[in-house]
């Protein structure tokens, strides 16, 4: 079997939607090697260059052109020979040539749809034709969660027969076990508190990092935080300030997926109170390193977390901080929590992911 990519994704992403590239045509090549893996686009990065590596995995340069990925990308999968072609991120191109070539889709949420008040309202318009077109052209879709796929029958209006829930994994740093050396390193580099509670994402208005401040405020508690710095941040900001919170709270730069996975095993919580998510990556990867999990009662993130991390309301940051309060001041329950967490989170693990995803491939041939 030969599967075609857009690889747009895979090499100038790092992170979402790159990760998930990344990692699906990682764990594809090292499970089933007997198939070809083709990576399409106009250029390629550093960025997963050890996939690249994989004798079964190539780069093909798209033919040059005005909007090639749209035009020209899924021409190339044909000529390429390709049985199937995947789209990573929720488009497929729009031109295609008479050669028989199956067609899948993953489209990772609809947030511009639920939260429009995020997106301009050029984006929401480009974002519901390209997701609507790919939809419609799919042979198959691929949700991450169940409620994406809830959110494609309602906003998409695409039969459920259409659609299959394959959730993704994570990085392998967060299921290696870190050397003494790096641990300690990681410590120094980023002057860690002995004890901290930890959250990661994009620092903007939907993953709610301000409820996370407010409910440490007037606690002794530690918040260390990764993530790229959006125009929110200085809501945040303003926020610490006035508070007089700098030095209760650490915002992290420069951290590479290795030190990450450091910082989720060494921090007693995790704390992520995203008003909502298409799946919810750091919580899976707080499971992985065997950290408790804080997280919102809505959309997939309860599917992501299982039942014995710790849920909460997200707009209310008492009981975000109650929930804190109670983990952090009780060490057996956060190792009894951390613990199921990591039985439960081994369903994320790379290989039945890949078998999902091989299975899906064989039906539609």
């Amino acid at each position: 079997m030969k599967i075609a990519y857009d690889a747009k994704r895979f090499f100038h992403n790092t992170s979402g939607l790159g990760n998930y590239s990344r990692d699906l045509v990682r764990i594809l090549s090292t499970y089933f090697s007997e198939n070809e893996y083709i990576l399409l686009n106009k250029n390629k990065s550093d960025r997963g260059k050890d996939i690249l590596n994989c004798p079964n995995v190539t780069f093909i340069k798209t033919s040059p052109g005005i909007m090639s990925r749209q035009l020209n990308l899924g021409k190339d999968a044909q000529k390429q020979g390709a049985d199937i072609f995947h789209g990573l991120s929720g488009e497929l191109p729009l031109k295609w040539d008479k050669k028989e070539i199956k067609k899948v889709v993953t489209i990772h949420d609809l947030i511009f749809l639920r939260y429009p008040q995020y997106y301009s309202f050029f984006d929401r318009k480009i974002h519901f034709w390209k997701f609507k077109r790919a939809a419609k052209t799919a042979d198959r879709i691929i949700a991450i969660s169940e409620q994406t796929k809830k959110d494609i029958i309602h906003y998409l209006k695409v039969s459920e027969n259409k659609i299959e829930v394959i959730y993704q994994g994570c990085h392998q740093s967060f299921k290696e076990e870190s050397s003494e050396l790096l641990i300690q390193q990681t410590k120094e580099k980023f002057n860690l508190p002995d004890r901290f509670i930890l959250n990661v994402g994009t620092i903007e208005d939907r993953k709610n990092l301000i409820n996370s401040i407010k409910a440490i405020k007037g606690t002794t508690i530690p918040l260390v935080v990764v993530g790229r710095k959006t125009s929110y941040f200085k809501k945040i900001e303003s926020f610490i300030r006035k508070n007089k919170l700098e030095k209760q709270i650490s915002f992290l730069e420069g951290v590479s997926m290795e030190e990450l996975a450091v910082i989720y095993r060494l921090a007693d919580i995790f704390i992520y109170p995203s008003f909502f998510e298409g799946f919810g990556i750091p919580v899976i990867e707080a499971l992985f390193s065997k950290t408790v999990v804080i997280t919102s009662n809505t959309s997939c993130l309860p599917e992501a977390g299982g039942k014995d991390s710790m849920y909460v309301d997200p707009t209310n940051y008492l009981d975000i901080q109650s929930k804190i309060q109670f983990l952090w001041d009780n060490e057996s329950e956060r190792k009894r929590r951390a613990d199921k967490g990591f039985e439960f989170v081994q369903k994320f693990n790379d290989q039945p992911i890949a078998e999902q995803l091989m299975n899906l491939y064989r039906n539609i041939l």
